[in-house]
């Protein structure tokens, strides 16, 4: 029950970190590319984006410790997992070492690989900054196996709070410092202090709350083995996860230079929204699949999940994608101007095919916890590949749209069609049983929708008053349905229980 009750909790406030940090975007991206510019914007977002591909030196070890603490602690063996503990927090440290001198070969390197679309300044500043941010994740390695912990032992209160305040956090130092004239280097030193600042927390809440002492208690040959086996997919995956979401960006900055970075960056931010709302509730249930598939849950099971939580994410992707599609491009010239009015197109590119595969992400948790990521991480390597070659040509062709369109391409044969083969051969999900529901939730939705559309293509919506009021107008319609048409009666209950407790407050 308790565990239930964090993972209820903690999906309730995996939203409220979303909405801040949907607020805080919203809001601090306009006044973060005033600042810097258009140019440096897109050099600090690449320079992001680069340092990110780093993190796939987790090797996928992250998601590993998570399910065998999981599962270790449903089997009750504390030996297994103490040595698990102690055994990847040496390996991380050494990840972290590897990850840092990594960042700085790329740092001293950066002027043979962006010297040809880049100013002598731009690539000096890319190097300070690439420094800094290689030390960043030589720490976050070294820390984050405090992080996988407290996701194993399901306190996600204490988790998705932390977030919330990383997220808050990171403007309000930013802006002061922006407003004295210091610019992206200074934001660097400003990430970096309040991700040790988190990472430091974690591990006092784990030492404190959770009272983990983490030692080193041997070296399991045969369980690092096993664990090696299972992440190595898991790592496959990530690197295919950087490349769709990053390669298009390091793409245009070698083939286009930093205003199409600029450009491609501001529709990413929008599609990340789409992400994080999408695995709120999905992000906290991993934990519970593992005990599941630990204790030998039926396919019927395991399906009834599916589609529960496919629905509840459902409810929200179809607002958010049907929003974009309706306001994103009054959205944009009003947010961050004309001069990124091509953003509105990359970012239906990136994001509506994408839709599809989000309210299924409670099916990668189960294929995690079964053991069997291997069939994912191949083909969709094999699908970046593709994408990459693709992204590269389109890219020199039609500039930020056209990377756009070689990632579009690849999400659709990989993450809609082929997996859902997968779900349904291999994983023995009733896949025609979910989309059956989704089908039948598309109906209603499309009638509110496609009026909202064509309304909106004729009114003129040049002010934030009249955009806000037409998209609470649609909210609430689309609420309306969601509820009274739509909702069972299991979905209502979460509905009337929030309303219930902002009564009684």
């Amino acid at each position: 029950m308790m565990a239930s009750s964090e993972r209820k909790k903690g999906a309730a406030l995996s939203y409220v970190a979303i909405i801040a940090n949907t607020l805080v975007q919203l809001l601090y991206t306009p006044f973060l590319i005033g600042k810097l510019g258009q140019s440096e914007y897109g050099l600090y977002s690449l320079v992001s984006s680069i340092i990110g591909y780093l993190t796939v030196l987790d090797l996928g070890f992250g998601n590993a410790i998570i399910v065998h603490t999981a599962k270790y602690r449903a089997l009750n063996d504390k030996k297994s997992e103490q040595v698990l503990h102690g055994m990847f927090r040496l390996i991380y440290f050494a990840i972290g070492i590897i990850a840092g001198i990594a960042g700085v070969v790329l740092a001293l390197n950066s002027n043979n690989i962006f010297g040809a679309t880049m100013t002598a300044d731009e690539l000096s500043k890319m190097q300070t900054m690439m420094l800094i941010l290689s030390f960043n994740l030589f720490v976050t390695f070294a820390f984050s196996i405090y992080n996988s912990i407290i996701t194993a032992s399901e306190q996600f209160i204490f988790q998705k709070t932390l977030a919330i305040i990383n997220t808050i956090a990171k403007p309000l130092l930013m802006i002061p410092i922006l407003f004295m004239g210091y610019k992206s280097i200074a934001l660097c030193l400003v990430i970096t202090f309040v991700n040790v600042a988190v990472l430091f927390a974690n591990y006092l809440f784990c030492k404190n709350k959770l009272k983990i002492t983490i030692k080193f208690r041997g070296f399991d040959k045969k369980l690092f083995k096993t664990i090696l086996a299972y992440s190595f997919w898991i790592f496959l995956t990530q690197i295919v996860d950087k490349i769709n979401w990053s390669a298009d960006q390091f793409i245009l900055g070698a083939v286009s230079g930093t205003v199409a970075v600029s450009v491609y960056s501001a529709a990413s931010v929008l599609n990340l929204m789409f992400i994080n709302m999408s695995t709120a509730v999905s992000g906290v249930m991993l934990p519970k699949m593992s005990k599941m598939v630990a204790k030998k849950a039926s396919s019927d099971e395991l399906t009834r999940e599916f589609i529960k939580v496919g629905r509840i994410q459902y409810y929200i992707i179809f607002l958010m994608a049907s929003g974009l599609v309706i306001f994103g491009k009054q959205f944009i010239n009003l947010w961050l101007g004309p001069e990124f009015s091509e953003s509105y197109m990359v970012a239906l590119l990136i994001i509506l095919p994408v839709c599809l595969p989000l309210i299924q992400n409670l099916g990668l948790s189960i294929m995690q916890a079964m053991n069997k990521y291997k069939f994912k991480a191949i083909s969709t390597f094999i699908m970046s590949l593709f994408n990459i070659v693709i992204s590269v040509f389109l890219a020199k062709q039609f500039g930020a749209t056209g990377a756009a369109i070689g990632t579009a391409i690849a999400l659709i044969v990989c993450n809609v069609v082929i997996i859902n083969i997968y779900y349904s051969r291999v994983i023995r999900l009733n896949v025609l049983k979910f989309w059956w529901q989704i089908a039948k939730m598309t109906i209603v939705f499309a009638i509110p929708a496609i009026i909202g559309y064509f309304a909106i293509n004729a009114l003129t919506l040049n002010k934030w008053i009249t955009l806000g009021v037409a998209a609470v107008v649609y909210t609430t319609v689309f609420g309306s349905v969601a509820y009274f048409i739509c909702a069972n009666k299991y979905e209502r209950e979460i509905v009337n229980k929030v309303i219930r407790k902002i009564i009684r407050r």
